[in-house]
């Protein structure tokens, strides 16, 4: 099974980011692109960039981690495993599915948080995700302590 990954960035962010550029130093395969416009059109985008490829495992930051989502419940059978940084779950136009989503997730989101607050999003997690690992870290939005520090070779094997 030939794994694709895939890094979303967040809103005021691109491919060439903090996180951006990391992934491309160090998991080079990575696949990374620039998202553009509102959440429809970055879901359109993003949903082309997906086309064929199967199985993902999607890493997305903030507004990233909510086209993730939305992508994994779209397209399911895609989905191999999601990676979600401070997910932007408490953005308005989320509501979690009626069913929830089965792919495994990780979600790792700052204790000091106040972009994607944790009692915000923690709550819409659980109502979205049926295999969902939360860590909950000592940093903020950025994630810019701990992220570095993460563990990505077992989190993306």
């Amino acid at each position: 099974m030939n794994t694709t990954l895939l890094f979303l960035h967040g809103l005021d962010s691109s491919a060439q980011g903090t996180k951006g550029r990391w992934f491309a130093r160090h998991f080079p395969a990575m696949l990374r692109r620039d998202y553009h416009g509102d959440l429809t059109a970055r879901l359109e985008q993003l949903a082309k960039q997906c086309r064929g490829l199967s199985p993902l495992i999607l890493v997305g930051s903030s507004f990233g981690g909510l086209m993730a989502t939305i992508h994994c419940c779209r397209q399911p059978w895609q989905c191999h495993r999601l990676i979600l940084l401070a997910p932007a779950l408490n953005f308005a136009e989320f509501v979690p599915p009626a069913v929830k989503i089965t792919t495994p997730t990780r979600i790792i989101i700052g204790k000091h948080d106040t972009v994607t607050p944790p009692d915000l999003v923690l709550p819409l997690a659980e109502q979205t995700f049926a295999a969902l690992i939360i860590t909950l870290v000592d940093d903020d939005h950025m994630l810019a302590t701990v992220f570095p520090q993460l563990d990505w070779h077992e989190m993306l094997a």
